[in-house]
Parts: C-alpha cells; sequence; structure tokens
C-alpha cells in the first residue's frame, strides 16, 4: 500500500515556485530521505504533507485520504524548530500530547525518556538545544502514526546525539508505517535509509533504492549527492 503519494504537485509563494510539477509515491514500511540543498523545496514538501500548507496546484494523499482531519490523524510531525514554550516542563509535554493524540503511546516516551535520563520535571529551558531535539522527537515517535515526517531531525545535536536519533527512528515505527527524513547531511542518515528522493529547485531529481543505486553506482548516496548537485547551477 502506498503511504503517501503526490500528483502534479505545485506550491507557489508569490512569485517563487518552491515546487513543481511534483510525482512521487512513498510505499509503507520505509524510511526515506528527502534529500537536497538549502531552497530545493523539502520544508515545503513536508509542510503539505503534514496538512500545514495548501498546494497552488495538484494532489497529494496520505494512505488515500485526502489533506484534511482524516489524514493529519495518520501523520506525526517534526518541524525543523522548537515549537514548546520554554516555560513548559516535560511531563506537561507528555500531557498535551496524550490528551490531543489518541495514539501516543505515553508509556513508550516515559521509557525512551528514562533512558536519556531526561526527567519528567525537567524544565524546557533549562535542557540543551540538543537534548529538546531529543525530547521532541521521543514525543514524534511515540505515536502510532502512519507516516512520520521528519524535517531535519539531526541538523542542531552533535554525532553522539545523532546516534541516539537514529537509531531511535529505526528502532521505533511500525512495520506498516514510513518515515519520511528531511536532511542535508547525508553521510550520518545514510545507513538507516531504504530510499532516497533528491530534490532540486522544486523538482523531483532523482529518486530509488539506495542499496540498489550505491550498487548499481559504485559509490555511497553521500558521495553520488555530492556528485549530483555539484553539477548542478546555484547548489
Amino acid at each position: 500500500m502506498d503511504v503517501l503519494k503526490a500528483e502534479n504537485l505545485s506550491m507557489r509563494y508569490h512569485t517563487k515556485l518552491a515546487l513543481e510539477h511534483l510525482n512521487l509515491t512513498l510505499p509503507e514500511g520505509k524510511i526515506v530521505g528527502l534529500l537536497g540543498p538549502n531552497g530545493s523545496g523539502k520544508t515545503t514538501f513536508i509542510k503539505l504533507a503534514a496538512g500545514l500548507l495548501t498546494p497552488t496546484e495538484g494532489s497529494i494523499t496520505v494512505c488515500g485520504r485526502k489533506i484534511g482531519p482524516g489524514s493529519k490523524a495518520l501523520v506525526s510531525y517534526l518541524p525543523d524548530r522548537t515549537y514548546f514554550g520554554r516555560q513548559i516542563r516535560v511531563r506537561q509535554q507528555l500531557e498535551l500530547f496524550q490528551d490531543f493524540y489518541p495514539d501516543f503511546d505515553r508509556a513508550r516516551a516515559e521509557q525512551m525518556l528514562a533512558a536519556l535520563g531526561i526527567g519528567l520535571d525537567d524544565s524546557f529551558r533549562n535542557l540543551s538545544k540538543g537534548t529538546q531535539e531529543k525530547v521532541q522527537l521521543v514525543l514524534v515517535m511515540s505515536r502510532r502514526a502512519r507516516l512520520y515526517l521528519l524535517d531535519e531531525p539531526i541538523g542542531g545535536v552533535d554525532p553522539a546525539a545523532r546516534d541516539y536519533i537514529l537509531n531511535t527512528i529505526l528502532t521505533n515505527y511500525d512495520p506498516s508505517a514510513t518515515v519520511l527524513i528531511s536532511t542535508h547531511l547525508i553521510s550520518d542518515v545514510e545507513r538507516v535509509l531504504d530510499e532516497f528522493v533528491f530534490l532540486a529547485g522544486g523538482k523531483l531529481l532523482r529518486a530509488g533504492n539506495v542499496d540498489a543505486t550505491r550498487e548499481a553506482e559504485g559509490k555511497s548516496l553521500d558521495e553520488l549527492f555530492r556528485e549530483v548537485f555539484r553539477c548542478l547551477p546555484n547548489c
């Protein structure tokens, strides 16, 4: 079953075309890298899939459902910046997710937080940036969603934290779900990816299976990314 399907998807901000006639299908049970330089349309695509934006043209569906309340209930979204108030405590964050999302597994979240040494009474403002991002990822991955949308989940954390975040992603999603990770840190995420999507200038440049591409090209995905985008103007 296809978890996400975009058809002729375009998005324009005033005079700027952020996505142009994008056609993309993501099957279930995959971890997919949404890869491209800054300004390639990654965040716009994720916001469209999350139902935060309305496309200028085309359509996008989640598990066959048009974007709306029904699709949003199936999506767990991690934005590229922290969004909780600095005064809130971790326990309150758990309560908010529990109240708002019927599929939130609080026991699972508390177990992961305990493994990280993060206390439920810790104030969000007293946590480091990396720890704040870990808390938000724990909350997002503790939902029993069908589509996880993770926008730059490892962009602002140290290498050790990146390993924990990637392992959390790898071990905490249902086989019938799909994880879409937007990032430009290809070498860090490559080991967990099943599929990849290259975006450039709002257009689909290339997509495929990571292992098959590595074998066919004789190089890592990171090397292929550098080669492809080095050859493009304005990248």
